[in-house]
């Protein structure tokens, strides 16, 4: 990993907060993030087809779960695992060392300016990651341009926030009644690649070629019971509460422990959730 981290200026709040405290929370909760995306993770290793001998980089790999099994997969190949989170990345290496994963490595790299070698990769892969780019056309041109010829990338990202429950039933909660602020259509978040007419543009405008969007839907868990879930999003959402007084808080607390106990089911708390796998081969 590397000590300094270059960020392109479009992309410094995002590096704030990852290589901040919300990254920090990530990598100490990092199984549960995986949990909570277990049953996407095997259709959306199947659709990398990562080969025997194929080099893999992986955008956003945060804790590594992705690079890891993509590392598996390519024993006579290499993974480079890239995040802007220098804690994600450390429990990454930790587990990689664990797993004994010698074809693999990761560097503190931001994505859209890093100057990784032209051609080096056959496959790029990202899994809630790229949703993130404050400058999506820049950021995949750079993977573009990190690929061969004839490249694959495969992402999965979320469906609109309709398809999605979960995020719609903690944001009610811990609104408290009050008005949120909605985020502009073009800012980085989970939704920001929602859209698959905006996403086909924005890749073909990259050098990308026969974007395909697989709908997908999964149940996503939040925790192995009630409390669990509670406390996690709790955690993860604190920010939400800032500007409520006690009453407000105590209302808003209240609210989402309804929900999450309303979705305990006896694997744990479930959400429906929707993604699209999105795959496109980079143009020649």
């Amino acid at each position: 990993m590397t000590k300094t981290l270059q960020v392109d200026p479009a992309n410094a709040e995002q590096a704030r907060a990852w290589d901040g405290e919300e990254g920090s929370y990530w990598a100490e909760h990092a199984d549960q993030f995986d949990r909570a995306l277990c049953d996407y993770q095997a259709r959306f290793l199947d659709a990398a087809a990562i080969g025997p001998a194929d080099r893999v980089l992986d955008i956003g790999c945060g804790t590594g779960q992705t690079s890891h099994d993509a590392a598996r997969r390519a024993p006579a190949g290499w993974v480079l695992g890239v995040d802007l989170s220098a804690e994600m990345l450390r429990v990454a290496q930790q587990r990689a060392v664990a797993e004994q994963l010698g074809n693999l490595r990761f560097e503190q790299a931001d994505a859209q300016i890093h100057p990784f070698p032209a051609g080096e990769f056959d496959v790029a892969i990202s899994r809630t990651g790229t949703m993130f780019f404050a400058d999506p056309l820049g950021a995949f041109r750079n993977v573009a341009r990190a690929l061969r010829r004839g490249g694959r990338l495969v992402q999965l990202v979320w469906q609109s926030p309709p398809r999605n429950e979960w995020i719609g039933a903690f944001t009610s909660a811990l609104a408290a009644g009050r008005p949120l602020p909605a985020p502009a259509p073009d800012a980085p978040g989970p939704f920001s690649l929602s859209e698959p007419e905006h996403v086909r543009g924005v890749l073909a405008a990259a050098g990308f070629e026969q974007p395909r969007f697989q709908g997908l839907t999964a149940p996503m868990h939040f925790g192995a019971d009630a409390e669990d879930a509670y406390r996690f999003v709790v955690g993860l959402l604190a920010w939400m509460l800032d500007d409520l007084d006690d009453t407000g808080r105590a209302r808003a607390l209240a609210a989402l422990r309804a929900t999450i106990e309303g979705h305990q089911e006896p694997e744990g708390v479930l959400y429906p959730s929707a993604t699209w796998l999105v795959t496109a081969t980079r143009g020649h």
